[in-house]
């Protein structure tokens, strides 16, 4: 049986490979930034390239470099700036607008929920062991107002906490000269630190649930309702018995059942519901620190003589030109020598096309979205139920660029309109075919839906079945699965859970 030849040996062959020149992938970043990111981006690029200075806002942009230094190649053998930008113009109309200075809000600390229950913590009557053990317990709850472990662990977790200070104020006390007052203070110690029973827990954590807001600190969902229900006044009531006895058939809008258990009425019954349906079952979520989000739209559209415009809104972007001064050092060539020629072709490079990558970059925004307001002009007339499907293919087949490329000038980009701000990815969905031959936007399917379920009779509900019938009826072709998919998508109960008697 012969054996493997493990010895070394080279050789020569020949093979294609493509490389991405990093500027490609600077340039493919520029299309995936929002406003803000670029503009920051712009003016770390004007702090490191003195090539690079900005424009007077009533000035031409400047993108004609290579006719200046023509006469000597710098940088690249490969022209990365004839790739990136084949086929597009330089302009657009910047006369629309003028500068507008934008502040950041200033945010403002708010008081979180732990430190809300805190401050009432610290307001009672309590000793410092019974102060210790509702830290401990707040300690736990988690953002929604739920007690995150059980009662056992909370106590468990403070008694470590004692079992790791007791020998340090052990050790502190017997220091003590005197020694009665030795005495003394190692028997307060013993007694502070002594460890925790669950019937303490139970007390305090009864003294936690008391604070505001109301419901807090309970173990689940059910505990939490009832919590409120008592301070309420309304403990023994109607409403109190759905929940202690009756939870899961109240989830599940079991009427008849509830009504035939309590010898009530299911008309009665729903209206203890609708009590409890005014309660907040996650307490805590009032005081989540959700700071407000600002959006500043990438681009605008504006209805001018009945016709709708799209304009970029980059007045506050740096406007970058190549520097007169370092242009005119550029063509003196007795300064390309050494590291000279090389620092030189390396920043006039750069900046000759960072410049020329912005001003690719608005255009293909601008490109994108006149073809979404050609095509979505009916939106813009009259509302989302005119929304067209659309898909990133048939844009990148308009502009002649690849799909991904319109993905990423539509990611994280916001559009502002006469109807309002809008993410681009918004116009962006899946069809449904109507029996006139034409498509129907996914979205607008969902907003008829809404509006059916909206308008329907609660008593007479109306099924996922009856929904395909009127939506045929409007001539849409759906199937009812595919109605079913987009109810639980809107958050729409179906339709036993949304029936009233």
């Amino acid at each position: 049986m012969s054996g493997f030849n493990t010895k070394l040996y080279q050789s020569t062959q020949l093979r294609q490979d493509m490389r991405i020149n990093p500027r490609l992938y600077q340039a493919m970043e520029l299309l995936y930034m929002p406003l803000l990111d670029l503009e920051q981006h712009l003016k770390a690029e004007l702090a490191e390239n003195p090539f690079l200075e900005m424009t007077e806002a009533d000035e031409q942009q400047e993108v004609e470099l290579k006719e200046d230094v023509k006469d000597e190649p710098l940088g690249d053998d490969v022209d990365w700036e004839e790739i990136l930008l084949d086929g597009f113009d330089v302009g657009g109309r910047r006369e629309q607008y003028e500068h507008k200075e934008f502040f950041e809000p200033t945010p403002v600390e708010a008081q979180d929920l732990h430190d809300h229950l805190h401050d009432q913590l610290r307001m009672l009557a309590l000793s410092e062991r019974e102060l210790r053990l509702g830290e401990e317990i707040i300690g736990n709850i988690d953002d929604s107002g739920m007690l995150g472990c059980t009662l056992e662990e909370a106590v468990a977790g403070v008694n470590r906490w004692l079992d790791e200070v007791r020998p340090t104020a052990m050790a502190t006390a017997r220091e003590i000269d005197d020694a009665d007052e030795r005495q003394r203070e190692l028997e307060d110690i013993a007694d502070v630190f002594r460890p925790y029973e669950n019937v303490e827990g139970e007390r305090m954590l009864t003294v936690v649930q008391a604070m505001d807001p109301p419901g807090i600190a309970a173990r689940n969902v059910q505990e939490s309702i009832l919590i409120q229900l008592r301070q309420r006044g309304e403990e023994g009531g109607t409403a109190y018995r759905l929940i202690e006895d009756h939870f899961d058939a109240l989830i599940n809008h079991r009427w008849n059942d509830i009504a035939r258990d309590l010898s009530m009425s299911p008309k009665d019954v729903q209206d203890a519901a609708d009590v409890i349906s005014h309660l907040d079952p996650k307490p805590g979520l009032k005081y989540a620190v959700d700071p407000e989000q600002y959006v500043i739209p990438d681009l605008i559209v504006e209805k001018i003589d009945g016709e709708y415009l799209v304009f970029a809104n980059d007045t506050s972007l740096p406007r970058l030109r190549i520097s007169q001064s370092y242009k005119d050092v550029a063509r003196d060539k007795s300064k390309f020598t050494g590291e000279n020629k090389e620092f030189i072709a390396s920043k006039l490079n750069s900046a000759n096309w960072m410049v020329q990558a912005i001003e690719q970059r608005r255009q293909t925004m601008l490109k994108v979205m006149n073809f979404i307001v050609d095509r979505q002009r009916e939106f813009f007339e009259r509302g989302v139920q005119y929304l067209r499907p659309l898909t990133l293919r048939e844009v990148a087949d308009y502009i002649e660029m690849h799909e991904s490329t319109v993905s990423r000038v539509t990611n994280k980009k916001f559009v502002q309109t006469p109807r309002g701000v809008y993410s681009l990815k918004y116009f962006f969905s899946s069809g449904l075919s109507t029996v006139g031959g034409e498509d129907l936007s996914a979205r607008a399917v969902k907003d008829k839906i809404k509006g059916m379920v909206a308008e329907e009779n609660t008593k007479k509900p109306l099924t996922d079945q009856a929904i395909v019938m009127l939506l045929k009826e409007d001539g849409v072709k759906i199937a009812r699965r595919t109605v079913a998919k987009y109810r639980d998508q809107l958050g729409i109960l179906p339709a036993r859970m949304r029936k009233r008697v």
